[in-house]
């Protein structure tokens, strides 16, 4: 391996796990530092890791000058800034989603990226499951027509994480539309062609987190009363090519699943399609039959999230475009925001 991109680990106690295998099997990258400022899980997961070079302060980690690329993998509230600050220091930036918490934020992390000229991307990894690249590869021959319609939602029964990085809006920015919301709308705006969405409405529940002695299955624990974000949150998205989209999120549901619910629906005017069991519905409009079509997955790869790391080096390495361009998770997270203000001001919200 000649000139590998030396990369930099900023929060290291939870979703980077699954991080390391990408950076360490990619043929572009070395994983060579880390930073946390929970000084004993820094030290613990150093050594698991066998990297010497340790950070309590980020800062320190992006002024490195030995440092190419930082992955970011800290609460949300802390994305931007870490992020913009790594741009400015002249580093390659993955950073874990959603890419912040706002589209406000998303544009300055933007401007920054085109002023350093470096490498710009949010960690999606249901974009890399075998399933996903299956159906894209299919929908991209234009096999659903246009597709007008669309259901999606994430859901989850009693799973709420009980993690300061995620019950309060002050590290995370929001409750699930932020924390799961953000993967299925993400893989639906992209399944789509990316659509630019111009209005929102939408509704926020806090009910069953509220009650005396709610639990979350997720270590199982209490749910702090003082937690502030949704539990749950519904939206119906309109799109400026005229399609449109029902979006469902929660941590706390009573609904028939054991740890999570994650379904998407295409309807277009040739096919529609099934996510993650990747049918095909169709119609024979001559024999007036109806019949629908299974997809093979991709074959087999690294696990998605080791794969969106590689596919990022990979990308910096050839001057490939950024896999998962901030443009498009900026539309993520200004439908996600515009939720979260309809649900607040009662009315649909416009957007651009």
């Amino acid at each position: 391996m000649s000139n590998p991109l030396k990369v930099g680990v900023i929060g290291v106690g939870g979703i980077a796990g699954t991080h390391f295998p990408g950076w360490k099997a990619s043929e572009h990258a070395e994983l060579v530092a880390l930073a946390d400022p929970v000084e004993p899980v820094l030290e613990r997961v150093a050594k698991t890791q066998e990297i010497t070079k340790t950070y309590v302060k980020p800062e320190d980690l992006i002024a490195d000058p030995d440092i190419d690329l930082i992955d970011i993998c800290t609460p949300s509230a802390y994305h931007a800034p870490l992020a913009i600050a790594a741009l400015e220091a002249g580093k390659h930036v993955i950073c874990e989603k959603p890419l912040a918490p706002t589209p406000q934020d998303i544009n300055q992390m933007i401007e920054a990226r085109d002023k350093s000229g470096k490498y710009l991307m949010t960690a999606q990894h249901f974009r890399f499951q075998n399933d996903t690249i299956a159906l894209k590869r299919e929908i991209d021959t234009g096999v659903l027509g246009d597709v007008y319609h669309a259901r999606s939602w994430m859901l989850r029964r009693n799973w709420t994480p009980v993690r300061p990085g995620f019950i309060y809006k002050k590290n995370s920015g929001g409750g699930p539309c932020i924390d799961i919301g953000v993967h299925i709308l993400d893989l639906t705006l992209w399944m789509m062609g990316h659509p630019k969405p111009v209005a929102v409405s939408g509704v926020t529940q806090d009910k069953l987190s509220k009650l005396p002695g709610a639990f979350s299955g997720w270590g199982g624990v209490e749910i702090p009363h003082d937690a502030d974000v949704e539990e749950f949150a519904s939206a119906f998205v309109r799109f400026d090519n005229g399609a449109t989209l029902i979006l469902e999120v929660s941590w706390q549901l009573h609904h028939p699943t054991q740890g999570e619910d994650m379904q998407m629906w295409l309807y277009g005017t040739q096919s529609g399609s099934h996510w993650p069991s990747n049918r095909l519905i169709s119609s024979n409009l001559t024999t007036k039959r109806t019949f629908d079509t299974q997809l093979n997955d991709a074959g087999k790869g690294q696990e998605p999230h080791a794969r969106e790391c590689a596919a990022f080096a990979a990308a910096v390495a050839s001057g490939a475009p950024s896999p998962v361009p901030a443009e498009q998770s900026r539309d993520v997270q200004a439908i996600l925001n515009a939720l979260y203000e309809s649900a607040a001001q009662g009315k649909e919200i416009r957007i651009g």
